[in-house]
């Protein structure tokens, strides 16, 4: 039988009258299971819950993004008449080129294996969608990848380029959609609290910068525990400190006449001919008709202009002045040190990570090393947690923290991807099903406060309405103050700050979704020993249920201390004084250098 192929939840798009197929779990919102749940349309298999196939795209997505960049670099080079390095890109451009590029990938490959596994009828192209557009710059394209109307117009342009699937264009202002895009990202910018504390921090900031130096260092966002740690590493360093604000690039509209450019063989009929089509299409306005606006903007900041070092754990990712700026700054000999922002860095692999490690000079760990790289530095966990200050609380709740992530995937991780959060879903499920009652009455499930899409919240109380819920907005310390025992869920940082601050902690995940580096194994091995790290929902339950009358005896037991102290000495060291152990690396490389 064929079926109408439905690419997103724009339902614009979808059939009331004929049998229809949904690319993925993406296209079913919860909140609309009234409109779906009971029509003819199965969901495709999703082509990454083959591990073979994702392992093998991730290397090669890994190899065509290095060829990308290489061939990108020397066109914007030419483009903009300047001579920089392949660093330099790498620093401005390299995550959104690795992103976008995995993006496409994603779209390209689901569409592809529903066109060639599936009977289909064809598709429904919505146009004049309002996110169908070029992003700004990099907080744009976080924000329009998210929505669905950028996406749908991403396996658009697969649909009609590059197969013979029959379609037809519907113009999206004769329909009524209630479906919109997901909110902007909130990102870690200095002063996104309140009004009160951008007006201080901007007060502060324009009386320190009258004292900065032209070699002083230059911190920001450091993934610290808080602004004042921040301030008070610099001060140690012998400077004023300042604190740094986000510069928004300005708005540039798209020029087609400086777009009319392709990547090497941009005339194969393959995936890789594909992306170099596109990155001239969708690469964001700030990269090229914005570059030289962009560079009149950070010429116009009072930032060090011979910097002893840079220092950053977040900002190399999104902040796009920030970015250009030290691109600017090590093409001149400044080295670039960046910071362990969180858990998953050196258990596991992503693109993140060798993204940041290709462009540090340094790169300062939790704990670990690296044989391979001498980058890597250990200094301990930078943003070390600490519980509320608030009295003496009673022990008595069991906390369970969850995850969440995007509905379509962007990005090369060992993580569950896109769909596969409702496998990851079930498991928290039948964890909570297999608890004594007992604990079940203690248990807090600490959602995720960006349920990026899922609606987790709704699918939580409609599946188990007895279980108190914290929809993941208060300080999660609060929480742990009154915890007895927290349960940890992903390969992620709760576990690294309950270890570091000696709650008991039980952790499980899917390690076929999850999968963590050959140096790491024995360590987790070490865990599962002493029933910490389970493999399975159904163990840790059991093991939860029967540690929970004496949660003290089992973690102070010898077997349990040594596993964890030997687990927190490599990914969750207390270095006893952070602050000085960061200082002496920085202080460090810069007499190496």
């Amino acid at each position: 039988m064929e079926r109408l192929l439905v690419t997103t939840a724009l339902e614009a798009s979808w059939s009331d009258t004929e049998p229809m197929l949904f690319l993925g779990e993406w296209c079913r919102l919860y909140s609309r299971s009234d409109r779906w749940s009971d029509l003819d349309a199965p969901v495709a298999p999703y082509h990454w819950d083959d591990w073979q196939k994702y392992s093998g795209d991730c290397g090669f997505l890994a190899s065509l993004h290095e060829e990308l960049l290489a061939e990108l670099s020397e066109c914007l080079n030419e483009h903009h008449e300047v001579d920089h390095s392949l660093r330099y890109w790498r620093i401005l451009l390299g995550p959104w080129l690795g992103w976008f590029t995995q993006t496409l990938f994603d779209r390209w490959e689901s569409i592809h294996q529903a066109v060639r596994g599936e009977e289909l009828s064809g598709t429904v192209i919505l146009t004049g969608l309002t996110d169908d557009r070029v992003p700004n710059d990099m907080d744009d394209f976080l924000y329009l990848r998210l929505g669905q109307g950028w996406n749908h117009h991403q396996y658009a342009r697969v649909l009609v380029g590059c197969t013979d699937l029959p379609h037809v264009f519907q113009p999206v202002d004769e329909v009524s959609d209630p479906i919109s895009s997901g909110p902007v990202p909130e990102l870690e910018r200095v002063g996104s609290n309140s009004d009160w504390r951008v007006k201080a921090i901007e007060v502060y900031s324009r009386l320190a910068e009258r004292f900065t130096r032209p070699t002083d260092f230059f911190v920001t966002n450091a993934g610290l525990r808080s602004l004042r740690d921040e301030l008070i590493l610099q001060r140690r360093l012998g400077q004023v400190p300042r604190l740094i604000q986000g510069v928004r690039p300005v708005i540039t509209t798209v020029d087609d006449r400086c777009r009319r450019w392709r990547l090497g063989d941009g005339d194969r009929t393959d995936f890789q001919g594909y992306v170099r089509n596109r990155i001239p299409e969708q690469i964001p306005t700030v990269y090229l008709e914005g570059y030289k606006a962009l560079c009149n903007q950070v010429a116009g900041l009072r930032w060090p202009s011979r910097p002893k070092a840079i220092f950053t754990s977040a900002a190399h990712f999104y902040d796009d002045a920030f970015k250009l700026w030290c691109a600017e700054r090590t093409e001149g000999g400044a080295p670039l040190v960046v910071g362990q922002h969180g858990g998953h860095v050196g258990t596991a692999w992503s693109f993140n990570h060798d993204h940041q490690v290709a462009i540090a000079d340094r790169f300062l760990s939790w704990g670990w090393s690296d044989p391979n790289d001498p980058k890597v530095v250990p200094v301990g966990v930078l943003k070390a947690p600490a519980l509320p200050e608030t009295g003496r609380r009673s022990k008595d709740r069991a906390l369970l923290v969850l995850s969440s992530t995007d509905l379509q995937s962007y990005e090369i991780m060992s993580t569950f991807r896109s769909g596969q959060f409702l496998e990851y879903l079930d498991d928290q499920f039948a964890f909570v099903e297999a608890l004594s009652s007992t604990v079940r009455d203690a248990l807090t499930v600490r959602l995720s406060v960006h349920e990026c899409g899922w609606e987790n919240e709704r699918r939580w109380r409609d599946r188990t309405p007895e279980i108190n819920l914290d929809d993941g907005r208060i300080p999660i310390m609060d929480l742990v103050a009154e915890t007895r025992l927290c349960i940890a869920t992903t390969n992620t940082t709760t576990y690294l700050e309950s270890f570091f601050l000696d709650i008991p902690t039980v952790i499980f995940w899917n390690t076929s979704r999850w999968e963590v580096l050959d140096s790491a194994v024995p360590y987790f091995d070490e865990l599962a020993r002493v029933g910490i790290f389970h493999d399975s929902p159904k163990s840790a339950a059991s093991h939860v249920s029967e540690i929970w009358s004496d949660v003290g005896t089992w973690w102070s037991s010898d077997p349990v201390v040594r596993a964890v102290s030997g687990f927190s000495e490599r990914y969750c060291r207390d270095s006893g004084d952070v602050l000085d152990a960061v200082k002496s690396s920085l202080v460090a490389l810069t007499s190496e250098l």
